[in-house]
């Protein structure tokens, strides 16, 4: 709760301030999925940036600040690479379980991170999106 909650919260109560007086401030939060495999304190944590960011969200966007959270999917990262360690462990993960069948690239999350960022998001917040090739099953 600590890493995954917290600091993250500490953080974004510590930047407000300016946020507020600038009138303008973007918030993304990389969390995470919203359909743990199995109980653990961290999936608790990030669904608990989920409920807090959307209160977050109704509270400051009178002030113009947007925040959000993308949840990655398997994102090709140091973390999947140890956990899908060929080709072949990706490309059967992939075909079983994400719907484009394939994994992730790190820009296609930064992507829509930078679009967030920008002044075209203005009327996007309070969101959990998913980057995760249509992997998950559930619409929230």
């Amino acid at each position: 709760m600590t890493l995954n909650f917290w600091r993250l919260r500490e953080l974004t109560h510590a930047l407000a301030p300016r946020m507020v007086d600038r009138c303008f401030g973007r918030i993304v939060n990389i969390t995470g999925t919203s359909e743990p495999p199995a109980f653990n304190a961290a999936s608790t944590a990030k669904a608990a940036v989920h409920v807090w960011s959307k209160g977050f969200s109704r509270e400051f966007g009178k002030h113009g600040i947007t925040i959000n959270c993308l949840q990655p999917g398997r994102i090709r990262s140091e973390q999947i690479d140890r956990k899908y360690p060929d080709d072949e462990s990706r490309r059967t993960f992939a075909a079983a379980e994400i719907p484009v069948g394939r994994f992730g690239q790190p820009e296609e999350l930064a992507d829509l991170a930078v679009f967030l960022c920008s002044p075209l998001a203005g009327y996007i917040t309070g969101t959990v999106i998913p980057v995760d090739g249509g992997m998950s099953r559930f619409a929230f």
